[in-house]
C-alpha cells in the first residue's frame, strides 16, 4: 500500500474521491428532503400512498432548492472551515520566535521537498496529538498539542510533522474537509431522529378554516376530514416511521464513508513519513508515546483529523476513525522496514 504514497495517481484518486462525495451528497441531500417531507404529509393526513404520492410531487418542486442551500452551506463552509476548526480545537498560532525547534522542524521538511510552508498552531493541552487542515495553499494548517512537543524526541516529532505534512500533499485534508461538510447536514437530522422529534400526531386544525396554531389557514383538504375521524391515521404512522428510517440511513451512509476514508489515509500518511524522514522507527516510537496519551476534549466529528482518535470513547471495525496502532506499526514493518525500538528520552522542558 505503501509504494502509492507522493505518486500523481494517489492524488488524482483523492480528488475523484472528493469529487464523488459531493455526487453522492447530491443524492443523499435528496433522500432526506423526500423523508421530511414524508413528514409533512404525514401531518397533513391521508393514506400511506396518498402521503408518498404527495411528498412525491413535493420532492419534484422543491428539489432545485436543496441543492441551492446545499451550495450555499458548503461555500460558507468554504471560507469559515479553518476558524471553525480552530474554535473547536483550541488551537492557536505560533511564530518562529515562540517555538523555534518545531518551526524550524516544520519548515526543514517542507524545504527537502519543495512544499509550501503551512502555518503552525499549538494546542494547549498535555495530550500527545497533531492534525492537518486545509482546502488550498494559503489555508494548510498543521497544528500539535502542547504535550506533543514537550514529550516526543526531536526525530519522534520530526515524524509526526511528516505525517501531517503527508496529509496536505496527498490532498487528505481537502478531502476530509469535505467529508466533515458533507456529513455535517446528515449529522443533524440523524441526532434529531435518534433524540426523537415531539410531534404528536395530534396536530391538526379544529375546522375546515382554522390552522394548527388557530389561525385561518387555506391547506387542509379533504384528507383532514379522513384524518380527524381516524381513517388513514396508520398511514401517517408508517410513513413517519419510513422517514425517520431514511434519515438514519442517510446519516449513518454519510458517517461510514467519512469513516473508511479517515482509516485508509492513515496508512498512507505513516508511509509519507517513512519516506521524508528515511526513519520509520521514529514514527513507530512516537506512535506508541502518542496511544497512551492523545485523548482530549473535541467534538466528535473532530477526530478524524488527528494522527490518533482524540475522543475518550474509540470503536473498532467500521465505525473507526483510524487503524489501531499495532496496525499501523504491522504495516510501518513490514513496508517500511521499521523496529519496535525502544523509546528515547524525552526532552527536557
Amino acid at each position: 500500500m505503501f509504494q502509492a504514497y507522493g505518486l500523481y495517481g494517489h492524488i488524482q484518486a483523492n480528488r475523484l474521491r472528493s469529487a464523488l462525495l459531493l455526487a453522492g451528497f447530491a443524492v443523499l441531500l435528496q433522500a432526506l428532503l423526500f423523508s421530511l417531507l414524508l413528514i409533512w404529509s404525514a401531518f397533513l393526513g391521508g393514506t400511506f400512498d396518498e402521503i408518498v404520492a404527495g411528498a412525491t410531487r413535493q420532492l419534484a418542486r422543491l428539489w432545485p432548492f436543496a441543492m441551492v442551500g446545499a451550495l450555499a452551506w458548503f461555500v460558507v463552509a468554504y471560507f469559515v472551515h479553518q476558524s471553525l476548526i480552530g474554535l473547536a480545537t483550541g488551537a492557536r498560532s505560533v511564530t518562529r520566535a515562540e517555538a523555534p525547534k518545531l518551526y524550524n522542524a516544520l519548515e526543514n521538511l517542507c524545504i527537502s521537498r519543495g512544499l509550501p510552508m503551512p502555518a503552525l498552531q499549538i494546542i494547549d493541552t498535555p495530550a500527545l496529538n497533531a492534525y492537518a487542515a486545509g482546502l488550498h495553499e494559503g489555508q494548510y494548517v498543521v497544528a500539535v498539542t502542547r504535550g506533543l512537543v514537550d514529550t516526543l524526541a526531536d526525530d519522534e516529532l520530526e515524524a509526526v510533522l511528516a505525517h501531517e505534512l503527508t496529509h496536505i500533499r496527498n490532498r487528505d485534508t481537502q478531502l476530509m474537509v469535505i467529508a466533515i461538510i458533507f456529513a455535517g447536514i446528515f449529522a443533524f437530522f440523524g441526532d434529531l431522529a435518534i433524540r426523537g422529534w415531539d410531534f404528536p400526531y395530534g396536530w391538526a386544525p379544529r375546522s375546515k378554516s382554522e390552522g394548527p396554531l388557530g389561525t385561518s389557514s387555506g391547506w387542509r383538504s379533504d384528507r383532514d376530514d379522513d384524518r380527524s375521524s381516524g381513517k388513514g391515521s396508520g398511514g401517517a404512522i408508517l410513513a413517519i416511521l419510513l422517514a425517520v428510517a431514511i434519515i438514519l440511513i442517510t446519516w449513518g451512509v454519510s458517517t461510514l464513508i467519512r469513516l473508511a476514508l479517515s482509516r485508509s489515509r492513515e496508512y498512507l500518511a505513516d508511509a509519507g513519513s517513512a519516506e521524508l524522514t528515511k526513519n520509520p522507527d521514529a514514527l513507530v516510537r512516537a506512535l506508541r508515546k502518542i496511544e497512551s496519551n492523545a485523548r482530549f476534549d473535541v467534538p466528535s466529528r473532530m477526530e478524524a483529523f488527528f494522527i490518533e482518535n482524540p475522543v475518550a470513547e474509540r470503536v473498532s471495525g467500521l465505525f473507526s476513525t483510524h487503524p489501531s496502532v499495532d496496525e499501523r506499526v504491522v504495516a510501518l514493518k513490514q513496508y517500511a522496514g521499521a523496529l519496535e525500538a525502544p523509546a528515547q528520552t524525552s526532552p527536557s522542558n
